[in-house]
């Protein structure tokens, strides 16, 4: 049976999530119902990450396999026919080898969050990014960042509903980047590890808003991390502003 990757786009608003679920639309099950369109199922897909409800997508990957030796562009475009009114989109696909796993091949995951201030309601970025009214201090955000560079215990950083194993992770980058915008600022936050914990990133980020908004200070955010509580973390964030930007692989399954 060939295998394909497949890159994936969506917009997560009206999905309880990546996962499949009985009672409540996911992505996972939007795209297995368009791949049953097109061969008899039951089909079972793997991805690289599990989004929560509302986070969208830039570049999530998942595999699936098929039983025709399909050509991969003909294939992508028979997905998105069949998922045209489901705001979810196949940007590339590819075949690759019995031994690709899209999730546990996978070196390391990107994501990336928006938060936009400004004093008026969002309007095209709605759903899209996280908005607060009052401007932030990008610096003392990098500097509170910084602080979570590195390999730790991220219990404070880690949902109390989180079935990881362990919650020490290593986090490779988390890069603040402010951006003039009309009538506004976007702060946008860069983030790379080979995983993460179950409402790590949105943790880090309501975190950092506080920094940001002068309510912590940057050394604020060691004592929290070194506290090992939930209960130091800052607020978890909305998940409007939360894409998964990017997965890397030994060698780029899309060429």
């Amino acid at each position: 049976m060939p295998r394909f990757a497949l890159k994936i786009e969506y917009h997560g608003a009206g999905f309880a999530g990546w996962q499949r679920q009985k009672e409540h639309p996911s992505v996972q099950g939007a795209v297995e119902a368009a791949l049953t369109k097109l061969e008899p199922g039951p089909h079972k897909i793997a991805a690289a990450g599990r989004t929560d409800a509302g986070v969208h997508a830039l570049a999530q990957v998942a595999h699936c396999d098929m039983a025709k030796d399909w050509d991969a562009f003909r294939l992508s475009e028979a997905l998105n026919y069949h998922l045209r009114d489901m705001r979810v989109a196949i940007v590339d696909c590819a075949q690759v080898d019995d031994d690709f796993h899209a999730r546990f091949s996978a070196l390391e995951r990107r994501y990336l969050f928006r938060l936009i201030s400004r004093r008026a309601p969002l309007t095209h970025d709605h759903g899209l990014a996280w908005h607060i009214k009052k401007t932030l201090d990008r610096d003392a955000m990098q500097a509170g960042a910084d602080r979570l560079l590195g390999r730790h215990d991220f219990t404070t950083f880690r949902s109390t509903i989180c079935q990881a194993d362990s919650p020490i992770k290593t986090l490779d980058e988390l890069q603040v980047e402010q951006i003039a915008i009309p009538n506004g600022t976007e702060y946008r936050f860069h983030v790379r590890a080979r995983s993460f914990l179950h409402n790590q990133v949105r943790s880090f980020v309501g975190t950092l808003e506080r920094v940001g908004a002068g309510a912590w200070a940057p050394d604020d955010v060691t004592r929290a991390l070194k506290a090992r509580d939930r209960a130091a973390c800052g607020p978890v964030c909305s998940p409007d502003g939360l894409y998964l930007a990017g997965v890397t692989y030994p060698e780029d399954p899309f060429g």
